[in-house]
């Protein structure tokens, strides 16, 4: 998966923005103004942050080697994912629309009724 693909699946999400608030050069993508990914799209080799299940991202970290601990994040709550091809870009996408379901079911019904979200 190249960056700008990252960036259009993650905008590509309901109510999904970009943001930069650790820099111009590391793209935050929010919904409802909780992260759901993190990534220098620019970096080499190309790696994201993504919210996970704790049972689930252990078991994830022991299945991939791209697949490893959150980088200054809660590591119990967040892999970084490195985008090196050794991972399918549906096993990808699904790891990313599981942080953006985890983010989506932590919002108040009133804000996923503002994103046109319907609750859970």
């Amino acid at each position: 998966m190249r960056s700008d693909q990252l960036r259009a699946r993650c905008l590509a999400k309901v109510g999904a923005t970009e943001d930069f608030p650790f820099g111009e050069e590391v793209s935050v993508f929010k919904v409802g103004g909780k992260i759901f990914a993190i990534s220098d799209l620019g970096g080499d080799p190309l790696e994201v942050s993504l919210k996970c299940d704790p049972e689930f991202a252990e078991a994830l970290r022991t299945q991939h080697s791209a697949i490893r601990t959150g980088y200054h994040l809660n590591k119990r709550h967040w892999n970084t994912v490195t985008l090196d091809g050794s991972l399918d870009d549906d096993d990808v996408d699904g790891m990313l629309d599981d942080s953006y379901d985890l983010v989506v079911a932590s919002l108040s019904r009133g804000q996923r009724h503002g994103l046109g979200l319907a609750p859970p």
